[in-house]
């Protein structure tokens, strides 16, 4: 079994039973590196015949990945590390307990799970889309060589082995109906199909004719060899010009200028500047200006030479005699091939083995569709300064990997992956409310500061709610969180906690709730617990629903639905009733004077923040702690003994919310109906204040 050398980590008996047949021919090797990955051989057509297994072309970046003893590396085809830009793949693959080669492409998927090219190229973090790698081969595991094991059973182990992820994935394949395979991707508008002899060996580096290759349509890897841009246009530029090797030579096979978008016209600039050339990389200068049939006069260009190194894949219609591409269109950048092997590549005619019985394909779903879409992160992990498109809105975030909470080494890339995981949670109870920032730009222990107004200072998109400043007699501007991009530029600026108000900016004067907020002194927190739960049954006792959430600091807060129907005034005095038959419960440990020295150290039933402009931090929010808590609404059979603050962080909140949802959204249900709750307290209680109130 397994060499001595190479720790074993295949722990279950019944998976080293599964897997004892297929090593009993396979031979025992070290663990090997940079293994070139094998080629398959490009064909004209679909064809049926037995011994022949088909699977899906995917249109992506080939990529080999080696698993050792814990450690990982994706390497592309000409062996670049995807370790770092393709991330979220690296950070599965690592938890994968198992000593492997395995083979494959990486790709983004769209809605429907089939693969989008562009997609890739834009892809720069989980925000961009879903992200999977599609593995279709095992070359190596556990000691043991297995490129010279049949396809069919190397398939079998990486089934046996394959980690349950949404992330990794297992290339299906189909041993019958070729033909109608084919015609299903062409209506799915994949880029082809593979076609692959059940028992082919793995040969490293080799284009085996047990592979072959069918297209949907007829693409071509080519050499950007220069670009030009025609007078009075506003892009960056009009076409690339485009090459393959022939012969050891550099041959212009033309220009191509459509399936550029702006962003992607910018990051192709990026690369090519760096290697502009006075020479021209042509054998003879190519006609750039060049009138055709269509285009007579067409505008003068201005050409700018690069050295032969940038790969592109394009599709074209079909191939003139001289071996220029009609109606090229560019597809994307290819980071995973070498310049020098890019040759053009003219398919194979195949001889189709007609099958006239009408083939069914086996019951497999081709493709797994992405499901329910879950956020993952925003930002990518390296660079240090990001731009993305929230709502329309760019957003630059800047010192990415400033310490924000130094014991646990979070930093504001990571603050803001949080608040863009939680936004759907988090905005129903922020959206429209006017805000009080409360900054920290250098973390928890730098020097921290109140924002109020933002005249001046916010970008014009976002949207404000006015106030006149008694202080200074002016008029200034709230901030009003009103979406997504709202709540990130707001965290951006270094806000770790949100603060919005009780009421939006439609009612500002009328709260959406109630708020009685257990704010300890020299109090145990076990006796915050005990009053929740007296609150809790106070509020039971008259048929009053209360949400309760950690504060993420020291305390609880209790919120009551009120629907916006009552003034702040109402919410407040409405609070002053509860809070004093709640005092009258456990009167030995908590106290409703307002003025600290007054209260002995014991717990305040704080009411007062039922007021205009107060504001307590937002369901969800982190908070300037050292642990980065969060403030995390809870069960009512949560709010026990033993309930910590720092069993909510910002590690483990957004699986808690992947896993309950909101459960918090009772809060802006309807709301209480005061007048009725206040007679219900006097019968129950009675409670002269509330029949005065």
């Amino acid at each position: 079994m397994p060499s001595s050398k190479q720790k074993n980590k295949l722990q279950p008996t019944t998976l080293q039973e599964s897997l004892a047949p297929f090593l009993q021919t396979a031979k025992k090797s070290a663990f090997p590196a940079n293994i070139p990955p094998m080629l398959a051989t490009l064909v004209d057509e679909p064809f049926e015949e037995p011994g022949w297994i088909y699977e899906v072309k995917w249109d992506g970046y080939r990529a080999v990945a080696y698993l050792n003893n814990g450690a990982v590396d994706i390497l592309s085809r000409n062996n670049k590390s995807f370790n770092e830009k393709f991330y979220s793949a690296y950070e599965v693959l690592k938890k994968w307990n198992i000593n492997a080669v395995v083979d494959g492409e990486i790709i983004v998927v769209n809605e429907n799970g089939v693969a989008d090219f562009s997609k890739l190229q834009e892809w720069r973090s989980e925000a961009d889309g879903e992200l999977v790698y599609y593995l279709f081969d095992i070359l190596w595991m556990e000691g043991y060589d297995l490129t010279t094991l049949p396809l069919i059973e190397r398939k079998k182990i990486l089934q046996l082995i394959a980690p349950q992820s949404a992330s990794i994935r297992v290339s299906e394949s189909f041993d019958t109906g070729a033909n109608e395979f084919f015609e299903v991707a062409k209506k799915m508008k994949l880029e082809g199909i593979i076609a692959k002899k059940a028992q082919s060996i793995y040969m490293p580096g080799f284009r085996s004719k047990e592979w072959l290759k069918i297209k949907t349509e007829t693409r071509q890897e080519a050499i950007i060899a220069g670009y030009t841009r025609n007078e009075n246009t506003s892009k960056k530029f009009s076409a690339l010009l485009m090459g393959v090797y022939d012969n050891g030579k550099l041959q212009f096979i033309g220009p191509v200028g459509t399936g550029f978008s702006d962003k992607i016209q910018n990051e192709i600039l990026q690369k090519l500047k760096l290697h502009e050339t006075d020479q021209c990389p042509f054998e003879t200068i190519p006609e750039y200006n060049k009138p055709s049939r269509f285009r007579p006069n067409p505008p003068k260009a201005e050409v700018t030479w690069v050295k032969p190194l940038v790969v592109a894949e394009i599709s074209y219609r079909e191939m003139t005699k001289d071996g220029a591409l009609r109606h090229p269109s560019f597809k994307g950048l290819r980071e995973d091939k070498n310049a020098q092997d890019v040759v053009r590549e003219k398919a194979k005619h195949t001889e189709a083995v007609v099958n006239e019985v009408e083939p069914n394909l086996p019951d497999k779903k081709l493709f797994k569709a992405p499901g329910k879409k879950e956020r993952k992160t925003l930002l990518n992990p390296t660079d240090e300064t990001q731009v993305r498109n929230i709502n329309g809105h760019d957003l630059k975030f800047t010192n990415l990997s400033k310490i924000f909470f130094p014991k646990n080494n979070v930093t504001k890339r990571d603050v803001m992956n949080y608040y863009y995981q939680v936004a759907p949670y988090m905005l129903p109870y922020v959206k429209d409310r006017p805000q009080t920032l409360n900054r920290y730009p250098n973390g928890i222990n730098g020097e921290s500061f109140y924002q109020k107004d933002v005249t001046g200072k916010a970008p014009a998109w976002v949207d404000t709610f006015p106030y006149h400043s008694e202080r200074d007699e002016r008029d200034k501007n709230f901030l009003v969180c009103t979406d997504e991009a709202s709540l990130l530029y707001i965290a951006s600026l270094g806000c770790i906690e949100i603060h919005p108000w009780s009421s939006r900016k439609q009612s500002p004067d009328s709260p959406d709730w109630c708020v009685i907020d257990l704010d300890p002194d020299k109090n145990t927190f076990e006796q915050v617990i005990k009053a929740a739960q007296v609150t809790k049954e106070v509020l039971d006792a008259v048929g009053v629903p209360a949400y309760c959430k950690t504060s993420g600091s020291t305390g609880l807060h209790i919120y009551i639905p009120l629907g916006a129907k009552y003034t702040y005034e109402d919410s407040k005095e409405f609070g002053r009733v509860l809070v004093k038959i709640i005092h009258a419960q456990i009167p030995s440990f908590t106290s409703i004077e307002r003025l600290t020295e007054k209260r002995a150290g014991k717990m305040y039933l704080d009411f007062l923040q039922n007021r205009p402009q107060a504001t307590l931090a937002a369901p969800y929010s982190l908070r300037p702690k050292p642990d980065a808590t969060a403030s995390m609404p809870l069960h009512w059979e949560e709010v026990k003994n033993g309930l910590k603050m720092e069993h909510f962080t910002i590690f483990n909140a957004v699986s808690r919310l992947k896993e309950q949802g909101d459960i918090f959204k009772g809060v802006l249900a309807k709301g209480i109906n005061i007048p009725k709750t206040l007679q219900k307290i006097k019968s129950v209680f009675g409670n002269d204040d509330a029949s005065a109130t």
